[in-house]
C-alpha cells in the first residue's frame, strides 16, 4: 500500500483542512506563536508530522519581510579550479558553524550563465552573496550591491561602488616569483596570464614587470600571453613560448590550471625542470610537492579567503550600515625545485 504523500507537494491549505483549523492557525503553529491552545498545536503537528508537511521557506519570508532565510548564495567562475575549492571549503565552515546553508552556483566564466544563477539567486531569497565578479565592472554584481543586498567579493573587487572585499597581494607576490627567477639567472622570464579583464590577471603582470625592471632584464611583450586561466590556454600558450626562435627559459603561470597546462606541455617536449626551463605557478596546491620536480609557487591562503569573506558577510547582514572593509591577505613564495 502507497504511503501518503510520497511522491507530490503538501500545501498549507491541505495541513489547515485535514487538521481541521484555518490556514493561519497552522501558520501560527509553524512560527510557534504562543496564541494557539496546547490541543490545537498538538493537532496540528501531528497532521505536519503525518502528511510530511515541509514549510516553504520562501513563502515563508514573503509573509515576513523581516524572516531569514538563512540561505547565502555563492557564486565561483570555475568549480575546476582547486582554489575555488579550498574558498568553498573556508565559506562553508563558518556558514554552518552560523546556522546558514549555501546555494552554490558555478557560471564557469560566462556572462549569460552568472546573470541566470544571480536571478536564481535572487528568486530564492538569499541572506547574501559572496561572488567573484566577471570582472571589476560587472554590472549585475553592481547592481545587486546597489539594492542593498549583502555582498563580498573575492579574488576580484568591483570599481565604483563600496563593497566588502577579499583579495591577495598579488602583484607583490608576482613580483616574489619573477624576482626569484631573475636571481637565480634566467633571462627569458615569460608570463602566462589568466582572462586579461580580471584585476588580478593585471596585478600578477604588473609584479612580473616590476621584478623584470628591479633586475634589469627587458620587457619583452613576445613573453607575455594573455590566456583564459584554463588548463587548455597553459599547454597552448607554453607551446607558443617554446616555438620562438629564442625560446623562454622560464615560465610564470598565472594560475594552478595554467601550470598544469604549461607542464603538460614540457613534459611532451621531454625538456627537464629546471634545467631546460624553469617553472613557477601562481597558487601553490596540495599536488604541489608531489610532482617531479617539487613545484615552486605562490601561495595564496585560499581557504581563510573564504572564511573571511562569509565572516564579512554575515557581519554585513547583522549589520548593514557598518563601514565596507577591503581585506587584502599576504601571499607566499613556496621556493621547491622547479627553479
Amino acid at each position: 500500500m502507497p504511503v501518503e504523500n510520497d511522491y507530490k507537494t503538501v500545501n498549507l491549505n491541505e495541513v489547515a483542512k485535514k487538521a481541521g483549523v484555518s490556514i493561519a492557525t497552522v501558520s501560527r503553529v509553524i512560527n510557534n506563536n504562543p496564541n494557539v491552545t496546547p490541543v490545537t498545536r498538538t493537532k496540528v503537528q501531528q497532521v505536519i508530522r503525518k502528511l510530511k508537511y515541509s514549510p516553504n521557506r520562501v513563502a515563508k519570508r514573503l509573509r515576513n519581510r523581516y524572516a531569514s532565510s538563512n540561505l547565502l548564495g555563492v557564486l565561483i567562475p570555475d568549480i575546476q579550479n582547486p582554489f575555488y575549492v579550498e574558498v568553498l571549503r573556508g565559506i562553508e565552515d563558518v556558514a554552518y558553524e552560523n546556522k546558514y546553508a549555501l546555494i552554490m552556483c558555478n557560471f564557469s566564466q560566462d556572462e549569460k550563465k552568472e546573470k541566470l544563477y544571480l536571478d536564481i539567486l535572487q528568486s530564492e531569497s538569499i541572506d547574501g552573496l559572496i561572488a567573484a565578479p566577471t570582472h571589476e565592472h560587472d554590472q549585475k554584481v553592481i547592481h545587486l550591491v546597489k539594492s542593498g543586498l549583502p555582498i563580498v567579493c573575492v579574488d576580484r573587487g568591483l570599481s565604483g561602488v563600496d563593497v566588502d572585499v577579499v583579495l591577495v597581494e598579488n602583484k607583490n607576490g608576482a613580483f616574489a616569483a619573477v624576482d626569484h627567477l631573475a636571481k637565480n639567472g634566467y633571462k627569458r622570464i615569460a608570463y602566462i596570464s589568466g582572462l586579461p579583464q580580471l584585476p588580478s590577471s593585471q596585478q600578477r603582470e604588473a609584479g612580473y614587470i616590476e621584478a623584470l625592471m628591479a633586475n634589469k632584464l627587458p620587457v619583452d611583450r613576445e613573453l607575455i600571453r594573455l590566456g583564459d586561466s584554463s588548463h587548455e590556454s597553459g599547454v597552448r600558450l607554453c607551446e607558443e613560448l617554446l616555438n620562438l626562435s629564442s625560446p623562454a627559459d622560464a615560465v610564470f603561470a598565472g594560475n594552478n590550471l595554467i601550470t598544469l597546462g604549461a607542464l603538460e606541455t614540457i613534459h611532451k617536449r621531454k625538456l627537464k625542470i629546471p634545467q631546460d626551463i624553469a617553472v613557477i605557478g601562481f597558487d601553490d596546491m596540495y599536488w604541489s610537492i608531489s610532482l617531479n620536480p617539487p613545484l615552486t609557487a605562490v601561495r595564496q591562503p585560499a581557504y581563510e579567503i573564504g572564511k573571511r569573506a562569509a565572516e564579512l558577510l554575515i557581519q554585513r547582514i547583522n549589520d548593514p550600515v557598518r563601514p565596507t572593509v577591503s581585506m587584502i591577505l599576504k601571499t607566499e613564495l613556496m621556493i621547491r625545485n622547479s627553479c
